[in-house]
């Protein structure tokens, strides 16, 4: 299935060997791209709470501005994104891009290990603009394995997701273990240099697997002969060079600031396809209008979402109560649920889609209800709060937390799959590109006003009971009343979309 069939947009496809009913080479990036989400997951709990601990003193006031530091984090890795994409597509090829980003990342890993606030934002602006170089081409590789019409094509990338499932649910566990019993560390204070170390290990494996693996590959990936491949390489790791500092100094700019940057980027983005979708037609430009509004609406979603880095871990360290019988559940570990969540339900929600036949619900109801799910998530938060702390410990009991990122796992998966599908069907033909552009920014954003509204979840001295509730009601209503929107609106942007499911 995988012989030398081409479409008019796809390169000849080499004959693979198979295994396991998919080409062999499916394997090496699946395991690939499991050590690469080990390192991002694994540190990625610990990022908050390093920086109050170590750059603060433990001051709980430390809390909001870790909180707008780890949302620009997340904010830039995804835009970053975009221009590892078109570095792949038009300069170097995917397999390039995947060494050279894997290489970076290791380096920035083991920056952050250096406990000197210089060094640790370089070493983040080092490991996004690795991650930009690695991630979307890695998952652009999966694609190239297969014919456009070859059926085992979405079984392919189902099983690529579970690697990266796989990976985010092993990597807090351990990394998590390790910070509690080396390096000194214990429940109380964990060791994070060994959260950092181990991070740093798992992207050099990812690197090795990748860099031995890469010849099942039979040169898809590659730039084609005589592309000034060295001396691209060169231009590359320039240009690397000088995005880092660039990142460095969009990390330490105030978080309203960065967002007013994104948020303009993604304005212009907008004019673009709006522009090139009127010049297609009123159905083109109908469809295009569908998909910047749900663009909106992807914003919202992650903008509340991506809590866990932020000031769930602060909820866990000091309101929930983590005592198990007399065993202290590590704060990191909070961060696998999501994973196990999602590789448990995964199945579960595929089946219910399909029973349901005709009676699938629309892709802008599917996303209704991922936002409303998400807003299920704070209710229960906003219940725990409110009727369920204990007097004496001024602590939530510790399922309710628990349950909040299996509520959320829910409302993701109605959501994000579904996403990078849509864009590829709604984009103007000749701007899928930055179609996908767009989402990746409306995720930025939303990740970037995550640390922001976290930040205001802490309040300036740390947050409390008082301070989460309040934070956690402010979720639960914009939540709902946009998922709520969404809903009430389906019909007319499934309109706009022209018959596309």
């Amino acid at each position: 299935m995988s012989g030398a069939a081409t479409t008019p947009n796809q390169a000849p496809i080499p004959e693979f060997q198979q295994m396991m009913g998919h080409p062999r080479p499916l394997w090496m990036l699946f395991m690939t791209e499991f050590w690469e989400r080990f390192a991002f997951y694994g540190m990625r709990w610990a990022l908050a709470l390093y920086i109050v601990a170590q750059f603060y003193e433990g001051d709980s006031a430390g809390e909001a501005p870790a909180s707008r530091l780890y949302g620009a984090y997340l904010a830039l890795v995804y835009a970053a994104a975009l221009f590892g994409g078109y570095v792949a597509d038009k300069i170097i090829g995917y397999q390039r891009s995947i060494l050279l980003g894997a290489v970076v990342m290791a380096i920035g890993l083991f920056m952050i290990v250096v406990p000197n606030e210089l060094v640790f934002k370089l070493g983040l602006a080092t490991i996004i603009a690795g991650n930009g170089l690695f991630k979307p081409n890695i998952s652009t590789m999966v694609g190239q394995l297969y014919t456009s019409g070859d059926t085992r094509r979405d079984a392919g990338f189902t099983l690529f997701y579970m690697g990266i499932n796989a990976g985010a649910f092993i990597a807090p566990i351990l990394t998590g273990w390790l910070a509690e019993r080396m390096f000194g560390g214990s429940p109380e204070m964990p060791a994070y240099k060994v959260v950092f170390i181990a991070s740093g290990i798992g992207m050099v494996i990812s690197l090795i697997w990748f860099w031995i693996g890469r010849g099942q590959l039979k040169g898809v990936g590659r730039p084609p002969e005589g592309d000034g491949g060295n001396r691209n390489m060169l231009y590359v790791f320039a240009g690397v060079l000088v995005a880092i500092p660039v990142i460095y100094f969009l990390l330490s700019i105030d978080a309203g600031n960065l967002q007013w940057l994104l948020t303009a980027l993604f304005i212009g983005l907008c004019v673009l396809i709006l522009k090139e979708g009127f010049r297609d037609g009123a159905v083109r430009r109908d469809m295009a209008i569908a998909m910047l509004i749900i663009f909106a609406f992807n914003v919202l979603f992650w903008m509340f979402f991506e809590q866990a880095g932020s000031s769930f871990n602060f909820l866990a360290q000091n309101i929930v109560n983590r005592d198990l019988g007399g065993w202290i559940f590590p704060v990191g570990w909070f961060q696998s649920v999501n994973s196990l969540a999602i590789i448990t339900l995964a199945p579960l929600i595929a089946w219910m889609w399909i029973k349901m036949g005709s009676r699938n619900p629309s892709i802008p109801r599917k996303f209704g209800l991922g936002i409303i799910f998400n807003g299920l998530a704070f209710l229960l938060l906003m219940f725990a709060l409110s009727s369920l702390v204990d007097p004496e410990t001024l602590k939530i009991p510790f399922w309710t937390l628990f349950m909040v990122y299996v509520i959320q796992s829910i409302g993701e998966l109605f959501l994000s799959p579904i996403g990078l599908s849509m864009v590829t069907k709604l984009a103007p033909v000749r701007l899928v590109g930055f179609g996908m552009g767009g989402w990746f920014l409306s995720t930025a954003i939303g990740n970037n006003l995550s640390g922001i509204f976290a930040s205001h979840v802490s309040g300036e001295t740390g947050m409390t009971v008082d301070s989460a509730l309040s934070g956690y009601t402010f979720g639960f209503w914009v939540l709902l009343g946009s998922g709520v929107l969404l809903f009430l609106i389906a019909p007319l942007i499934q309109k706009l979309m022209h018959g596309v499911k």
